[in-house]
C-alpha cells in the first residue's frame, strides 16, 4: 500500500476500495463496466477485510450469467430470474405501455412490458434511457392467440451511491497536497500515480476528465493506440455514452422522428465517439447542421421539435507518430471523418488533448492499492457538473481584452473552469483561489487546448480569424 492509498482510506473511509486486480478476475467472461464491478467488490468484503469470493462467484452466476444465449429459453420454461443487467427502457404513447430491452441478451422492447405500478414506484429510474438495476423478470404464457411477453415484476435501481453532499468532497479535498489530490484523481481513473514521468504528463491524463465534469463540453483527443482512451471512456461512468466505430443515425444520437424520441444525447453528460476514422453518419449534412447549432447554443431544431442537453461531445482518434514521438502531419485533423473536417464545425469545439504526450498503458499501470469507489467518483464528476460558484471564480479571476473573439473566450473559461472544478473543488470564493496556481493549472493549459484548435481551424481555412493569435488573457491581481 502506498502513502497516498493510506491516506484516501483515512480521509474517504467507505467510499474508498482496495483494488487488487487478482480479486477483479472473478469477471472474467462477463463484460462489465468499473463502477458495477467495484460495487460488487465492496458488497462482498468481510468485516476483516477478506475477500468473499465463493459468495461473490455464487451471486455472479445467479443474477449476471455467462451464457447469456439461454436467458430466453430459460425464461419460456418457467423459470422467473432476477439479473442484474444493463438494459434501455422506453415509453410508447401509441401503444400505451412502457417496455424494456437488454440488448446483451436479445431481449427486444417489443416482447416486455414494465407493469405501471412499478413506473409509480420508481418514477425517476424507469424513464426512457439506458439503466443499470436489479430486476426479477418472467415469462407471461399468452392466452389464446395472443402473445407471450416478458415482463418485469420486480425493480430495484443500481444506486449504491446516494445523493452526494459537494461539501463532504471540498472537506475531503482540503485535506491533501496539491500533488496528492492529482494522484487521487489519477489512482480513481484506476491507474497507478508513479507509472507517470512527471506532472505535466498526469495533468495531460486528468484532462480526459474535463467532458465528465463540465456540462457541454467539447474536446478531442488524437493519441497513438494503446493509451487507454477507449477504458477511460468506456468505464468510468454511467453517465457516459461510448460510440465505437460504425454507422450512427440522427434518431439514434439526438431524435427519431418515426416515434418521436429523443436519443441518447438527451440522457447522457457525455457522448465518446471512440475510433472517429471509422465512424460514420447516415446523413453528413444534416449531422454538420445539427452539430453546427447544438455545439454553439446547446439546442436545435429538427422539424418541429427543439432538442435541448447538456450532453458534451468527445472525438476520440488515433494519430500516427514520428521516431521523435510527434505527430508525423502536422494537420491533426486530417484523418478525421469528412463531417468533421470543417472549420465552422470544428471552431466550436473547446480545446484538444495532446495524447500522443501519454504514456502506452502497460501492465506496471494497473492499481493495485486504495483508492475511491468508481461509482462513487462517477457520481462527484456527475453533481460537480450543475455547481456555478466555479464559473463565477473564473469570470473573476480572468481579464479579457477589448475586442476577444467571443468563442475563444467562452472556450478558454469552459476549460478552465473544468480544471478548478477538478483540481480546486474546495475554493469557492476569488479569495480562497491561490491565482498563481490558477493561471498555471487552469488558464494557461486552458489557453494552449483552445489555441491548437485555432491553429487546426487554420491549416484548414486560411480565414483572417483563425490565423490572428489568440487573445492575451491575463490574471486579475486587484
Amino acid at each position: 500500500m502506498s502513502a497516498i492509498g493510506e491516506k484516501i482510506r483515512q480521509v474517504f473511509g467507505s467510499a474508498a476500495v482496495y483494488k487488487n486486480p487478482a480479486n477483479y478476475d472473478i469477471f472474467s467472461g462477463r463484460n462489465l463496466p468499473s463502477f458495477v464491478k467495484d460495487y460488487l467488490i465492496s458488497t462482498h468484503i468481510a468485516p476483516d477485510g477478506s475477500f468473499k469470493r465463493a459468495e461473490l462467484s455464487r451471486f455472479l452466476d445467479a443474477h449476471i450469467p455467462s451464457d447469456n444465449s439461454a436467458i430466453r429459453a430459460r425464461l419460456r420454461r418457467g423459470e422467473t430470474l432476477t439479473l442484474l443487467t444493463r438494459f434501455v427502457v422506453s415509453t410508447s404513447l401509441a401503444q400505451n405501455k412502457t417496455s424494456f430491452q437488454i440488448p446483451d441478451m436479445g431481449i427486444k422492447a417489443s416482447d416486455t412490458l414494465i407493469p405501471d405500478y412499478l413506473i409509480e414506484e420508481y418514477p425517476d429510474d424507469l424513464i426512457d434511457g439506458e439503466k443499470w438495476g436489479i430486476m426479477k423478470i418472467v415469462y407471461i404464457q399468452p392466452q389464446d392467440k395472443e402473445a407471450g411477453h416478458v415482463e418485469m415484476v420486480k425493480f430495484k435501481p443500481f444506486r449504491p451511491m446516494q445523493k452526494l453532499d459537494i461539501n463532504y468532497i471540498r472537506q475531503c479535498r482540503a485535506q491533501f497536497t496539491l500533488e496528492e489530490w492529482v494522484d487521487v484523481l489519477i489512482s480513481a481513473m484506476e491507474y497507478t500515480p508513479s507509472a507517470f514521468k512527471n506532472m505535466t504528463q498526469k495533468l495531460e491524463f486528468l484532462t480526459r476528465l474535463l467532458p465528465f465534469i463540465e456540462p457541454r463540453l467539447n474536446l478531442i483527443e488524437l493519441a497513438p493506440k494503446g493509451t487507454g482512451k477507449s477504458y477511460v471512456f468506456g468505464n468510468l461512468s454511467k453517465f457516459v455514452w461510448l460510440v465505437s466505430g460504425g454507422k450512427v443515425s440522427r434518431a439514434k444520437l439526438v431524435y427519431d422522428k418515426s416515434t418521436k424520441a429523443p436519443g441518447i444525447m438527451r440522457f447522457y453528460d457525455m457522448v465518446a465517439f471512440d475510433e472517429i476514422q471509422t465512424i460514420t453518419f447516415s446523413d453528413n449534412t444534416e449531422m454538420q447542421s445539427f452539430l453546427k447549432n447544438y455545439l454553439e447554443f446547446g439546442k436545435a431544431t429538427i422539424d418541429n421539435y427543439e432538442f435541448m442537453s447538456e450532453c458534451g461531445l468527445m472525438l476520440l482518434g488515433n494519430i500516427l507518430l514520428s521516431e521523435n514521438n510527434e505527430p508525423l502531419n502536422y494537420k491533426y485533423f486530417a484523418t478525421l471523418p469528412e463531417v468533421f473536417r470543417e472549420s465552422a464545425l470544428l471552431d466550436r469545439f473547446h480545446g484538444m488533448i495532446e495524447g500522443w504526450l501519454l504514456p502506452r498503458v502497460n501492465v506496471d499501470m494497473a492499481l493495485h492499492d486504495w483508492t475511491l469507489n468508481v461509482e462513487f467518483f462517477s457520481e462527484v464528476l456527475h453533481q460537480m457538473r450543475t455547481e456555478s460558484v466555479y464559473s463565477h471564480i473564473v469570470d473573476e479571476a480572468i481579464v479579457v481584452p477589448n475586442g476577444a473573439d467571443m468563442r475563444h473566450t467562452k472556450a478558454v473559461k469552459k476549460v478552465a473552469t473544468a480544471y478548478m472544478k477538478l483540481l480546486f473543488p474546495h475554493v469557492t470564493s476569488i479569495d480562497q483561489l491561490d491565482l498563481d496556481e490558477f493561471n498555471a493549472l487552469c488558464l494557461q493549459p486552458a489557453i494552449r487546448r483552445r489555441d491548437i484548435v485555432r491553429q487546426q481551424c487554420s491549416n484548414i481555412d486560411a480565414e483572417a480569424s483563425f490565423s490572428k493569435p489568440i487573445p492575451e488573457y491575463t490574471i486579475n491581481h486587484h
